[in-house]
């Protein structure tokens, strides 16, 4: 195929090639030729033109003879036109020629081909040539073929296209020849005329004037027997054209009015295509129906016609267009809905007119417009309805007529009422307020209509309106049940208001706010009301019957919460219904008339439905004991069923309907019980379906409803468009169903009223109860046949196939239809429960049923059985049974040649392999492919070569490896196929589309590969989707479209990704649905990878092609808007649910891989889509400040386009779906920036980078987008849109509330916006706004208090209104509920309230706490001055002021709202213990849609209360608190007591008590096991709430005095931190954990206190010993504190440094002693565990310290080891100064002292030293460790224990020898220290201690100050050592004994002396020379005073040394003013150091 890639074709190449590759050869070139010629070719051109006009002759197939004329066009407009007219003239000279051999047809067409594109591309440039051409191919036409017919049409409508204006001469004899056309009996022949005649209209005046009428008449005869393709296609043109007449200025002739159009239409709709006279011939015999296929074209034509004129049209005309289309069902045309199939019909169309155009059209304020205006029709018909009823008189009669006439008008307005309404959602709320409207109003009056289809479609209207608006489900329902009530005695009433109590029911499960749970009881008893009066007033027993059950079915579907009050009063119905005894049952036959069994029969139908409903919707009640009370009466129901034929025969035949219903109910609820349940019956129930199924006299064919489920949904694709999934669906569907039937209406079953629908806001299409019968036996058969005996199975099997013999003629099918439908649903079963057929007498049986269908002429039959004989093989699963079934397949294809038997076994053959995943083996496999490959090329039968494909595509998908052998042979068929067979054959091509694309997915990531072989399988590939796509059937590009995602799937460089993503924009606004998906799906997965390019090809394609026409994007203007919008328009066209959803999902990767790039581009899409509706809002935004507006516009320069072009609106009116996913979209945005850099959240940065790179572009920059967003969707009248708006407002307050403003220092940026985020959140708070709202902003408000963003109480005090009156509502309790919905919804509200006040009380405590924490809560600047802090502490308190106003209410709301989550946490088996009337907020019925609510909040409410408990120090106890509180008196304080035993005032003890408890319980509770799901903010805010509560003093003496409880909470908390790896929730356990241990500690102090107290001071020794350990100091683990303690701090020091473990330490693993380096968080940890170590010893007895203390010497050690390691700064690690201070803790302990412990202690401590010691002897191994870090550990050994410990001769050396060493260190900072160190040693109070210290080191000391003299300090650090020094020798002096002293000071001082400096030396020395001159004369002042006498000698004897300091001091007297403060500092800056580490 390479060789194929020239610019001349590679004829030696291509001779060498066999008959097919050459065609594929071809192609190839020309395809590679198609994408050159652009280019200059002026010296190849003349070659290239004989290459390509030989090729005619070469026949070409369709695909390639397309190619070849565009390249010749393209080859000609881009070079020399001098050859064309010989060109042109060989083209003619093929078609004239008189060969009519199949031959050579192609030639010819490849001729006509290549004149329509050549005139297409060159046009006007021709000359007059055209008129011989046209003339030459309208003579070929009258004798071509359908093929030929075909391609000349669309070569006309090309060469009209080229031409335009100048083939006037010709318009009138193509005219003609397109309008013989366009009534082919080839449907491919009447499209492309349809087409040719659309292109023709554009010039061709006549047609939309004068000839007019008989265009119309002609298209309507066109409809007649049409596919869908010809009904797109034809009303497409009836459309354009009638919307051309209508808009043309023509001046001359007659002007055509809408009224003028809406008759012609109407004339369509009404009478047919029939001429007048036939039709009024037909009139008079009263036979004549509009064929339905012409009424569904017209309908379509409809829509074309109003999309065409376009919304604003339709916005102005409506009032006229209305009325007409109403019409359509109206009393003046009785014939259009003579009988109720017709007016099913006709009602069908007319709805279809008004959702395409009114839902699809206009936007939401149009459309509420349109809803009034469809009110105002429902008025005036219900004055038509009311004359008549009112009217006594003689003209009754007259009218009766008129009212039943008007009823289609009134369900056509009423379906699209509810429609539009249920489509506004809450937009639609103005709508219903407006009281001059009266929506409410009409509807309702509706109700007693004395028409029952209209009484159900009101009530299905009002449901609609409930679900869109949930604030009037509860007004609607009262409203329905008073009027109920009043009305009982009116039949018409009492249904109207029944059904509409029953559509109401249905919709709450859609309504996420419910209804009060209270009005379930007022339903039931009306129900019963209604059942039990019904026999008081015969007139209306029927319809109180009916109403009764209806309500109780509905009442089911509120779910087992409410159903379980209601269930014993149903159940006692349900029995006493039917009669209790077979011998009632005769009694009853005997007594009635006609009318009691009508009644009987409504009733017991009713029963059924009903308990049928209970099943379905409580299936959690359904226990055995339930189950038990269910079955009596279901005997007697079978009983009841056996007699109906013999009831019907005596009473006639207004009986039938009632019993067809009774028997439909009754199998539809034994479907759905256990078959356990009613076994005994299963015989005569059998017997029933049997009869159902086989004697039925219904001569319906019911296939296209019974049999498409029982298909697979793939095979479906063979049976033609219509059982696809089309935009046209719901008209469509009627031409499916065959002419008897016109589909499902409302009418047929009332029951289905509060069914959950199908699909969004259709309304249910039950069947006729005829057809539902059928479905229901055949569901039920498909139950009962899995659970009967084997030999019961044969015998109803042979019974069923002797029926389908003894049916004769058209009943045969019929019956054979639902065998077979009964058969494969009972297969169905046994395949799922695993089940085995039987015995092979049943399989024998089985099979002839089976094989019989498989060969019915009925197609979707055949396919049905292939189904079902593949599962028939799953269920018997023996592979010689199955291999047989082949076998007889196969036999049949070699012998058979009709096509029934020949796509019945193909596809038999794909299905076998579906349910039995390859049947092994190759043998049986190269059988199907061979047979199925010489079916598909029966170039006879499209129809074989459409089945065999698709079987051949399910082998290749699901054969597996096996099949590689075939892929090739496979891949040559399919593509020889799609280069050779008639485009007119889609199914064909769609089936060769499917087998392309199974063998890509076959071939899978091979693909990739490299090999030629591969290359040459991958061109093929490519190949193939490169003819698909020039298909012109929609399915086929779509097949196209999806084998290139598979192949970008799996080789993603080898699609050329440009390419594909123009034919993906060019077909995203196609009018067929599977083509739209196909491209959204392929995007999806597009973008998932390439986001970038996809968005940059699909702008680089709108650019190409705007100079050319050739782009067909109406809906969508990518240059302006990107890809990104152009799908978000059309998310908001879309009406295909799943179509809306892959383009959410495409946005949705587009964003995540772009948004950060295209910053301003995302947001302002987003803007867009938000402002385009923020009509609304417009006052409110006005209150934006001009600054804001001036930012605004500098951030939009840099936006592609700008606004002011009003013209171009990118989104007009969107809808309030579309609005909600663009808010999402920004929440998105944000959480995305916030992953990419930080300059998106800091102005500061963001502006220098935008300077410096003005492309770059950052969030913080377009806050006030972002706010002005979040503004329009809060405030707007879609909830859901506020919902999203107030979540974007939190998300931006959050986010933002950190950055600081850089032009007012001190202050944050989102300061500016405080109006505006009040001004969103008031609406919120309004009375009217729902609860779900109102809670969302109470977040909000939290969220913006305590973002600290605005320090200004006054400021802060507009918001913090909204929160104190939400809590006044709060307050007023359960009885000042809102009755408009659930209880759980006001518990939502007002514990959102609660956490929100609980959140800001939070924030208020924590500033307070620590006002100069200003990152964390006030986020003011780091750097702010002084008065900033100020400013902030005053906010602080401040903030808490605000607070403390309401603290006593909040307390108390708090407690209680604890108290009900405490009771709702318990496990069920306390159920019982819960007090029956609910919580303070909750309701005992609501309990479980409380719950989540209780979940969301309880946390912070916890914290919250845990602060306020810890600020009162649990002092506080309200005076009242016993006796009154909140509504109700289930306070905190009263949990779970019994009412009698309740003492009326608790003492503050208890109620302390109790509160505590609460709290610890709530903690321990939740901490145990919190989910894995529970959220971090959850575990935290818990133990801050504990920590709090450990704040104080008297909880901790709760938790101290009770060990267990400290043992089980330190076991909560350890498993907490093994589970939970966070370091904030590991830090604030250990923050618990320190404060347990404190507790403890506290109370061991005070029991040894007051045992001190108590027992005097005399018997000290006889004191008991308090702590753990007693006497023995044994711990008990699981008893102990100390043990659960250690075990803790173990965990959280192993997990950080895994060397401590002793177990790890002796594997080799750990033995490399590399250091590691903790993180910040791990240091902390480690630290903290630390300093719990220390404490612990403090809580044992002496004994006990004893056992404790080696394990925790040795972490402490350890950690010291592991991480005392050098660093950069000298500064000690945070671990380190941890263990040293955890140690100096633990040596200092007073059981050192302790006389039973004091000796175990040395020799404990002893070892420890040996151990720190032992460190220092690894130095080889360890050259990091820190040296310092270990002599200060000496150093506290030696301070904190007592002498005996270190003065042991051994221990004392070694130290000292430490150092020894230390001191001749190189490195200034370590020797600095240890004369640190050595300092506090040698003022230790104990001689014995110091002294050896001062003997051996001192003389090394003075010696190295003595050096000194001689090397002055070259820097500050060597200054320090000998300041150090010098300090040490002060000391030293002081310390020296009187004898020894004044020898010391003789040393020191002329060390000291050499130190100064002279006055000259004194400037020209360096800085530390200065400085240390300085600071030996201030230590010389200080010592010679105090050692007068030696001084004085010194002085006098060395006269040198006097002159020396004499000149000093007098230097020194000059400066000395200005030194003093540099004195001051200097010893300042070494202090500073000690203190840092001063753990002495």
């Amino acid at each position: 195929m390479e060789l194929a890639h020239s610019l001349l074709l590679n004829e030696e190449a291509y001779n060498q090639l066999g008959e097919f590759q050459k065609a594929e050869f071809i192609f190839e070139w020309l395809q590679f030729l198609e994408k050159l010629l652009p280019a200059d070719i002026r010296e190849n051109q003349k070659q290239l033109v004989e290459q390509l006009t030989s090729l005619l002759n070469n026949s070409p197939g369709p695909p390639t003879r397309r190619l070849l004329a565009k390249n010749l066009a393209v080859l000609y407009s881009t070079g020399d036109t001098f050859s064309v007219y010989q060109t042109i003239d060989k083209c003619n000279e093929l078609i004239r020629s008189k060969d009519d051999s199949p031959s050579y047809l192609p030639t010819k067409l490849a001729a006509v081909v290549c004149l329509g594109y050549l005139y297409k591309k060159l046009g006007r440039i021709l000359g007059n040539s055209f008129t011989d051409t046209v003339g030459n191919v309208l003579k070929a036409m009258k004798n071509a073929e359908s093929q030929g017919r075909y391609e000349i049409m669309l070569s006309l409508q090309n060469i009209l296209n080229g031409l335009g204006a100048a083939a006037i001469p010709c318009h009138r004899d193509i005219y003609k020849a397109a309008r013989s056309c366009l009534t082919d009996r080839s449907m491919a022949v009447r499209c492309a005329a349809a087409k040719c005649l659309l292109e023709l209209q554009n010039e061709a005046v006549f047609m939309w004037s004068t000839d007019l009428d008989s265009v119309v008449t002609l298209c309507f005869k066109s409809f007649e027997g049409s596919n869908y393709d010809v009904r797109l296609a034809v009303s497409k043109l009836l459309g354009t054209l009638l919307a051309r007449a209508l808009t043309s200025k023509q001046t001359t002739g007659n002007v055509i009015s809408l009224e003028d159009v809406m008759e012609l239409l109407g004339t369509g709709f009404l009478r047919g295509s029939c001429g007048f006279l036939r039709a009024s011939g037909d009139m008079l015999k009263g036979t004549s129906s509009v064929s339905r296929d012409v009424r569904v074209g017209v309908t379509q034509a409809y829509v074309v016609f109003v999309s065409t004129l376009g919304s604003q049209w339709l916005e102005r005309n409506f009032s006229a267009f209305l009325p007409h289309i109403l019409d359509l069902v109206s009393q003046s045309h009785p014939k259009a809905i003579q009988s109720p199939m017709d007016a099913i019909g006709c009602r069908r169309c007319v709805s279809f007119i008004l959702r395409a155009t009114v839902g699809g059209l206009l936007g939401e304020k149009a459309q509420i417009a349109a809803a009034k205006e469809i009110c105002q029709a429902i008025w005036k018909l219900k004055k038509v309805v009311d004359a008549a009823m009112s009217d006594s008189n003689l003209e009754t009669k007259m009218n009766a007529t008129d009212v039943t006439a008007s009823q289609h008008v009134l369900v056509c307005a009423l379906q699209e009422l509810g429609s539009l309404i249920h489509g506004l959602g809450t937009t639609a709320a103005p709508l219903l307020q407006d009281s001059s409207t009266g929506v409410l109003e009409a509807v309702i009056s509706v109700f007693p209509h004395p028409s029952l289809s209209v009484r159900l479609t009101a009530a299905w209207c009002v449901r609609c309106i409930a679900v869109a608006l949930p604030s009037y489900m509860s007004l609607l329902l009262d409203r329905c049940i008073e009027r109920l009530s009043t009305l009982k005695s009116s039949p018409e009433a009492v249904t109207g208001y029944s059904f509409a109590v029953a559509a109401l029911l249905g919709a709450v499960k859609h309504c996420p706010l419910g209804i009060p749970h209270g009005k379930g009881k007022v339903w039931s008893e009306l129900a019963e009301d209604l059942l039990c009066s019904a026999s008081q007033n015969s007139r209306i027993s029927l319809q109180r019957t009916q109403a009764g059950w209806l309500l109780i079915a509905a009442l089911m579907t509120l779910g087992p919460a409410v159903v379980q009050h209601h269930l014993p009063r149903v159940l006692l119905l349900w029995k006493c219904i039917f009669p209790s005894s077979p011998k009632d049952l005769e009694t009853e036959k005997t007594r009635g008339d006609s009318f009691t069994w009508q009644v009987t029969l409504e009733g017991r139908a009713g029963a059924l439905c009903a308990i049928k409903s209970f099943v379905s919707h409580c299936a959690g009640l359904l226990t055995d004991e339930v189950i038990q009370r269910l079955l009596p009466p279901l005997p007697s129901a079978v009983d009841l069923l056996t007699q109906l034929s013999s009831i019907y025969k005596s009473y006639g035949n207004s009986l039938k309907t009632p019993s067809t219903v009774y028997r439909h109910k009754l199998y539809e609820l034994l479907a759905v019980l256990p078959p356990k349940t009613y076994e005994g019956n299963f015989c005569a129930v059998l017997k029933e379906l049997v009869t159902d199924l086989t004697v039925s006299d219904s001569q319906i064919d019911a296939s296209a409803f019974l049999l498409p489920p029982l298909c697979h949904e793939n095979d479906l694709f063979l049976l033609g468009p219509l059982l696809q999934e089309t935009d046209h669906r719901f008209i469509e569907e009627q031409l499916l169903l065959g002419n008897s039937i016109a589909g499902g209406s409302l009418e047929y079953d009332a029951y289905s009223i509060y069914e959950k629908f199908a699909k969004g806001d259709s309304v249910p299409k039950p069947l006729p109860p005829a057809l539902s019968v059928i479905s229901a036996a055949t569901r039920l058969f498909g139950v009962m046949f899995s659970h009967i005996a084997e030999s019961h199975r044969l015998q109803i099997l042979e019974q069923l196939l002797n029926s389908i013999k003894q049916a004769k003629g058209s009943r045969q099918q019929i019956v054979q239809l639902h065998v077979v439908s009964a058969f494969s649903t009972s297969l169905k079963h046994l395949a799922n429960s695993k089940g085995s057929l039987g015995s092979d007498e049943v399989r024998r049986s089985a099979l002839t049923l089976v094989m019989g269908a498989l060969e019915s002429n009925n197609p979707l039959l055949r396919c049905a059985a292939a189904e079902c004989l593949a599962r028939l093989a799953q269920v018997v699963s023996d592979s010689a049974f199955t291999a047989g079934l082949a076998q007889v397949s196969f036999d049949k294809l070699k012998s058979a040649r009709d096509v029934v038997s020949r796509t019945g076994h193909s596809l038999a053959l794909g299905c076998l392999y579906r349910y039995l995943g390859g049947i092994g083996s190759t043998q049986h496999l190269n059988a199907c492919v061979g047979i199925l490959y010489t079916l598909s090329q029966d170039s006879t039968s499209p129809d074989v070569q459409a089945w065999a494909l698709h079987s051949l595509s399910l082998i290749v998908d699901l054969a597996g490896p096996l099949y590689h052998v075939h892929v090739e042979p496979t891949l040559s068929l399919v593509l020889m196929l799609l280069l050779s067979v008639p485009p007119a054959y889609t199914e064909v091509h769609q089936s060769l589309g499917r087998c392309l694309n199974t063998l890509i997915t076959t071939l899978g990531p091979e693909l990739q590969g490299s090999s030629t072989t591969v290359s040459a399988l991958r061109t093929s590939c490519l190949l193939g989707c490169a003819v698909m796509q020039d298909n012109p059937d929609c399915l086929v590009q779509a097949q196209a479209i999806s084998c290139l995602q598979q192949l970008h799937m799996f080789a993603p460089r080898h699609v050329n990704l440009s390419n594909l993503v123009s034919c993906l924009c060019m077909n995203l606004c196609s009018s067929y649905l599977l083509l739209r998906r196909a491209v959204v799906a392929c995007l999806r997965q597009l973008v998932q990878r390439e986001a970038a390019e996809v968005s940059e090809y699909a702008v680089a394609l709108v650019k190409e092609t705007l100079s050319s026409q050739t782009l067909l994007l109406a809906d969508v203007n990518i240059r302006e808007i990107g890809l990104e919008g152009a799908l978000l328009g059309l998310l908001d066209k879309e009406l295909d649910q799943r179509l809306c959803q892959d383009i959410k999902e495409t946005l949705t990767h587009m964003l995540t891989s772009m948004a950060v790039e295209k910053l301003s581009f995302w947001l302002k899409l987003c803007k867009d889509v938000l402002a385009a509706s923020a009509g609304n809002s417009c006052k409110l935004l006005s209150m934006y400040t001009t600054q804001e507006e001036e930012t605004a516009k500098v951030d939009d320069v840099s936006v592609l386009t700008s606004d002011s072009d009003d013209r171009f609106h990118p989104f007009r009116n969107p809808r309030w779906p579309t609005r909600v996913f663009a808010a999402e979209c920004v929440c998105k945005i944000i959480s995305q920036c916030e992953s990419a850099v930080s300059a998106h959240f800091d102005i500061t940065l963001a502006q220098e980078r935008k300077q410096r790179d003005s492309r770059d572009d950052f969030l913080v920059l377009h806050l006030a987008d972002l706010v002005r967003m979040a503004f329009m969707a809060a405030t707007d009248h879609s909830d859901q849109l506020r919902l999203s708006g107030l979540q974007m407002l939190q998300i931006v307050v959050r986010k933002f509330a950190a950055v600081p403003e850089p032009e007012f220092p001190g202050h944050v940026i989102l300061e500016q916006y405080q109006a505006n985020v009040g001004a969103a959140l008031r609406p919120a708070f309004a009375p009217e706004t729902p609860p779900d709202v109102t809670a969302k902003a109470c977040q909000v408000c939290s969220a913006w208090i305590a973002s600290g963003v605005v320090s200004d109480l006054n400021d802060l005090r507009r918001v913090h209104q909204l929160l104190v009156s939400s809590l006044l509502k709060v307050q007023a309790g359960k009885e000042a509920q809102n009755q408009q919905y659930n209880e759980s919804t006001s518990t939502m509200e007002i514990l959102a309230v609660l956490k929100a006040w609980a959140e800001v009380y939070i924030v208020a405590v924590e500033k307070q706490k620590n006002p100069s924490d200003t990152h964390k809560h006030c986020l003011k600047i780091a750097n702010s001055s002084e008065e900033n802090y100020r400013d902030v502490s005053f906010s602080a308190s401040g903030l808490l002021d605000l607070v403390q106003a309401d603290l006593g209410t909040l307390s108390k709301l708090w407690l209680a709202a604890l108290q009900d989550f405490a009771l709702l946490t318990l496990p069920p088996e306390y159920a019982s213990q819960l007090p029956t009337e609910g919580g303070t907020f909750y309701t005992a019925e609501t309990i479980e849609n409380a719950r989540p609510h209780y979940y969301s909040s309880w946390a912070l409410i916890l914290y919250a209360t845990s602060l306020w408990l810890t600020s009162t120090g649990f002092i506080v106890v309200d005076p009242d608190e016993g006796v009154t509180n909140l509504s109700r008196p289930v306070t905190p304080t009263t949990m779970c007591q019994d009412s009698s035993t309740r003492p009326l005032v608790k003492s503050p003890e208890d109620v302390n008590t109790d509160r505590f408890h609460l709290i610890l319980g709530i903690s321990v509770e939740f901490l145990c096991s919190p989910g894995s799901d529970a959220a971090m903010e959850n575990i935290i805010a818990c133990l801050h709430a504990l920590r709090a509560l450990f704040d104080v003093p008297w909880p901790r003496s709760k938790i101290g005095g009770d060990q267990e409880l400290g043992v089980e909470l330190l076991n909560v908390l350890h498993r907490l931190i093994l589970t939970r790896e966070s370091p904030d929730i590991q830090l604030a356990a250990l923050e618990v954990v320190r404060l347990i241990l404190f507790a403890a500690q506290e109370h061991v102090k005070e029991k040894r206190r007051s045992a001190e107290v108590d027992d005097g001071a005399a018997e000290k020794e006889t004191l008991p010993e308090f702590g753990e350990g007693k006497d023995t100091g044994g711990l008990v683990p699981g008893k102990s504190l100390v043990f659960a303690t250690l075990e803790l701090c173990v965990c959280i020091l192993v997990r950080q440094l895994p060397q401590l473990n002793p177990k790890l330490t002796c594997s080799p693993a750990v033995q490399s002693g590399k250091h590691l380096l903790l993180s910040e968080d791990g240091s902390r940890l480690v630290a903290a565990a630390l300093v719990i170590l220390s404490d612990v010893p403090a809580i044992c007895s002496p004994e006990g310290s004893v056992s404790v203390l080696p394990t925790i010497l040795y972490l402490i050690i350890g950690v010291l080891k592991e991480t005392a390691v050098k660093s950069q700064d000298g500064q000690l690690p945070l671990t380190v100064a941890a263990s040293l201070q955890a140690l100096k803790g633990l040596l200092s302990s007073p059981m050192a002292r302790a006389e039973k412990s004091q000796n175990a202690w040395t020799d404990l401590l002893r070892s420890a030293l040996v151990t720190v010691l032992d460190c220092w002897d690894q130095d080889g191994l360890l050259p990091e460790l820190d040296e310092v870090s270990l002599l200060t550990a000496i150093t506290v050994f030696v301070m904190s224990t007592s002498p005996e410990v270190t003065t042991v001769e051994c221990l004392q050396k070694r130290c000292i020898e430490k150092f020894k060493i230390t001191l001749d260190s190189k490195d200034p900072l370590v020797q600095c220290k240890c004369y640190q160190l050595l300092h506090s040693i040698f003022q230790h109070p104990n001689k014995i201690v110091s002294y050896p210290y001062i003997h051996s080191l001192a003389p090394s000391i003075v010696g190295k100050l003595q050096e000194t003299e001689k090397a002055k300090p070259e820097n500050a650090a060597e200054l320090q050592v000998i300041q150090e020094g010098i300090k040490v020798v002060t000391a030293l002096t002081a310390a020296a004994e009187e004898q020894h002293r004044d020898h010391l000071v003789a040393c020191f001082l002329p060390i000291l002396i050499s130190f100064l400096l002279d006055e000259n030396a004194l400037v020209s020395a360096t800085n530390s020379a200065k400085n240390l001159h300085e600071f030996a004369l201030q230590t010389l002042m200080q010592i010679g005073p105090q050692y007068s006498s030696v001084f004085k000698k010194l002085m006098a004897s060395s006269p040198t040394m006097k002159a020396r300091l004499e000149s000093a001091v007098k230097g020194n007297q000059e400066s000395i003013k200005v030194k003093t403060t540099k004195h001051a500092k200097n010893p300042g800056k070494s202090s500073s150091i000690q203190l840092k580490t001063n753990f002495l």
